[in-house]
């Protein structure tokens, strides 16, 4: 899999010496598909009855009143719940069972879309299907615009933990063939219920949801139309290994063996954040606590020279020699023992302060990765009965873990890098020639999957099609952890713009997002300044287009502020 990491580096060079300073052509080739029609739906309770799958088992068909759903406060319309279940099975590999579980809310006044969410994590619940808008923060969803909607387990209980990877089949449906089975069942129940399908079909998700999505843009691009992707782990076993190797390094830096995080401490963190934005806050032109060029950022940013050594001991205002060495190998991107990179490097940012910054680092780096490393992506995998998560983390041999992800056997016959990955990530030839469009977005401060490796896969893309820009986009979320939270916008709707592009051409250029403080509709967001109005607005920009502020007006309004 190191070969990836290369020719993904070698394709952003070569990207970036084609791009126009509008970030590539806008002459539209592709098709326009037509906007959808919507039908009503006739009745509820008898789809369990009236629904007939191959595979399929529906178990609950009900009717669900208008508010009793709701999203950031919302309430979604009036809509039916089908539940079910499909594949059913006992492994003979752990004896244990499984089955593909399911629910679909399908509104009674529907729009004629279908969406498929894709789920976070490991999977194995069977969310409410409302479709998410973006990350978090949304006051509105899928249901609420009228999509029929899906959500699955992807093929395994929660109860199980990682240990579903013992069974090679559970592994393949949590990779890639879940969505694929749930597809053609689900469209097949909106036929039944509706009397019609899709007439558009639309994919997405955040984090694991959002790696999900960029499998379904490879594997499954004739059977949906657009694809809204959030802070994606399209290379999620290798991040996983990566966040392991930085929790190493801030356990030899710590100061309490039992806390890896005081190797770099909330203080120290906020020192490095406050030295960021003293020296990338004003590159868009207005001083008020974001990094918009995060690109420039980069080049005007060293932590050897911006962030104070100390020479005495540590008080939260310096960094030792050591840990300066130490956390810049780590944002530079995690390596094998011989020095080969094999994750991307991450970008210094304002948000590194975050309680959401630190519980990827120095919490799910001991108690999510290990398992999901160990057990569902390691060929062989690592025995439950004797697995300790933290020692394999804190202890176990990076170049061992890679090998093992890359490892297959008879039992285990796809090894990680091919089943949780999209095969040919960057090329998205079929997308594109069949009218279909990707907006994809993630925070700059997202500490588990990096923004740097989701620009270097666009930037591939942009190597491969040229014209990129006419089916998909990619919008830096600045300041933004994983998938929401930090000091940053990060309250947005991202589906309807995707749907304008999709069924009216209408390319976005900018998406407008909210902070989420005191006095919001949605859930407050804690990381949002107690400077910054709680309503502040930004546009996100459409990559390489940078929000620039004018000159003049409000620090607290997008109207303010250019995509440049």
């Amino acid at each position: 899999m190191l070969h990836r990491t290369g020719r993904w580096a070698l394709a952003a060079v070569a990207a970036t010496a084609a791009l126009s300073a509008c970030g590539g052509s806008d002459d539209d080739s592709t098709p326009q598909l037509a906007a959808a029609t919507g039908a009503a739906l006739s009745s509820c309770t008898d789809l369990v009855t009236r629904i007939a799958f191959p595979n399929t088992t529906v178990t609950a068909a009900s009717a669900v009143a208008a508010g009793t759903v709701t999203v950031g406060g919302s309430p979604a319309p009036a809509h039916c719940l089908v539940q079910g279940r499909m594949f059913p099975r006992t492994s003979p590999v752990d004896g244990k069972s499984y089955a593909i579980g399911f629910e679909m809310r399908l509104p009674n006044a529907w729009n004629g879309r279908f969406y498929y969410q894709g789920n976070g994590g490991i999977d194995g619940s069977v969310v409410t299907a409302t479709g998410p808008v973006n990350g978090g923060g949304a006051t509105t969803s899928a249901l609420h615009m009228g999509f029929a909607v899906i959500s699955s387990d992807a093929g395994h209980a929660a109860s199980l933990g990682p240990t579903f990877g013992i069974d090679p089949q559970a592994r393949l449906d949590y990779g890639y063939q879940a969505a694929a089975k749930l597809t053609p069942m689900a469209k097949n129940v909106i036929q039944t219920a509706y009397g019609k399908g899709p007439d558009r079909s639309y994919f997405g998700g955040c984090s694991n949801g959002g790696r999900h999505t960029m499998v379904a843009a490879s594997r499954l691009s004739d059977q949906y139309d657009g694809f809204l992707v959030g802070d994606p782990g399209f290379r999620l076993p290798l991040a996983a290994i990566a966040n392991m190797k930085g929790a190493q390094v801030y356990a030899s830096l710590a100061t309490d063996p039992a806390d890896i995080g005081t190797g770099f401490t909330a203080a120290e963190r906020t020192t490095v954040s406050k030295a960021v934005l003293a020296r990338c806050d004003a590159l868009d032109g207005a001083t008020d606590g974001m990094v918009q060029d995060g690109v420039a950022c980069q080049a005007a940013f060293d932590l050897q020279r911006d962030v104070p050594t100390c020479t005495g001991a540590r008080d939260g205002t310096c960094l030792t020699a050591a840990q300066k060495t130490g956390i810049a190998g780590l944002f530079a991107g995690a390596t094998t023992s011989s020095g080969s990179s094999f994750y991307s490097s991450f970008p210094y940012d304002a948000g590194l302060g975050t309680a959401g910054w630190a519980v990827w680092k120095y919490s799910n780096s001991l108690q999510l990765d290990p398992g999901a490393v160990g057990m569902i992506w390691q060929v062989p995998p690592e025995d439950p009965a004797t697995f300790n998560g933290r020692n394999f983390a804190l202890t176990g041999n990076i170049d061992t873990m890679l090998a093992k992800i890359n490892a297959s056997n008879t039992t285990y016959t796809e090894n990680a890098l091919s089943f949780m990955t999209p095969p040919n990530a960057t090329d998205l030839t079929r997308v594109k020639d069949r009218g279909g469009k990707v907006m994809v977005y993630h925070g700059t401060s997202d500490p588990i999957f990096s923004s740097d490796d989701t620009l270097n896969w666009y930037k591939g893309v942009i190597s491969v099609s040229g014209n990129a820009r006419n089916f998909a986009r990619y919008y830096p979320v600045p300041g933004m952890n994983h998938c929401s939270g930090g000091p940053a916008t990060d309250q947005f709707d991202m589906l309807t713009p995707l749907v304008n592009w999709v069924e009216k051409g209408a390319a976005p250029d900018a998406v407008i997002a909210t902070a989420r403080g005191p006095g919001n509709a949605a859930a407050v967001n804690a990381d949002v300044p107690a400077t910054w109005a709680p309503n502040r607005t930004r546009p996100l920009c459409a990559w390489p287009a940078v929000a620039r502020y004018k000159g003049s007006g409000s620090l607290e309004s997008a109207e303010s502020f250019a995509c440049q």
